[in-house]
Parts: C-alpha cells; structure tokens; sequence
C-alpha cells in the first residue's frame, strides 16, 4: 500500500502549452509552469522554451508532477532570458498566463490563470499579449 501511495506522488506528466500571437520569428517563447507560492516569480519549478515563429509556438515541459499550477510566458525577442520593459514597467516583449488571465494595470491574480494538471499528457493553450509596438496576427494563426 505504501508503495502505491509514493507511486501516485510521485506521477508526473508532460504539459504542451501553446502559446498564440506570437508576433515574429525573433528569439524564443518561455514559459513556467508555477505553483501559487512562486507564482509571478522568477524560480518557477517547471520551464521550457521554443523557438519563436508567428501565430502559435508549442512549448512542451516534461516531468510535470499533479496539481494547481499557473502558467507565464513571454516571447524573447532578444534572447537575454529577461522581460524587457519600458516606460512605468510596461513589457516590451509579449507576455501571457494561462487561462487567458487579464492584464490590468497589474499582473494577473492566482485565481485567474490557475489551472490543475493530472499528471499526464495534457495541453494547455493561451495568448501572448503585446502591449507596445506590433500586436502579433491574428489570433488562431497557426503553424
């Protein structure tokens, strides 16, 4: 019995996430897979990155264990790893969080963009948001 039990913690399973609007083939599309404690943070336990194309980039993050996590991207135009900013903190590249989780004058709440997972094969699907220059195509552009 004891043996099932650590089986069943220890489940862990892909996450495809696809990430619409990207808005050029510059750089490279990251996101992390966070748990409400490292949510809007930098050390997310789960991350992966792709090659940016425009319209959507599939991410793939292996080994993700179940449970209630959020997800936040970011298109790297530049590749410097780093979300860059402009006047009052604005983001210059694109950003997003699962479920689609508004962006108003702040980062979005936990309880919008969480999301359970169960540890096995599952996808996920949202859209980049650019808030300065090109806004990316339109949405459900595909490749």
């Amino acid at each position: 019995m004891l043996l099932m039990m650590l089986a069943l913690t220890s489940a862990t399973g892909p996450l495809s996430i696809e990430v619409e609007n990207v808005r050029n083939a510059r750089g490279t599309v990251h996101v992390d897979i966070c748990p409400k404690d490292r949510f809007l943070g930098e050390r997310c336990p789960y991350s992966g990155d792709a090659p940016a194309h425009p319209g959507t980039v599939t991410v793939i993050v292996a080994d993700v264990p179940a449970g209630q996590y959020a997800a936040q991207a970011f298109h790297d135009e530049n590749n410097n790893h780093d979300i860059d900013r402009g006047l009052f903190g604005i983001p210059k590249e694109g950003v997003g969080f699962s479920r689609n989780a508004r962006i108003v004058f702040s980062p979005p709440k936990w309880n919008d963009a969480m999301f359970s997972h169960q540890a096995r094969p599952e996808t996920i699907r949202f859209a980049l948001r650019y808030f300065i220059g090109a806004k990316g195509p339109a949405l459900g552009v595909r490749r």
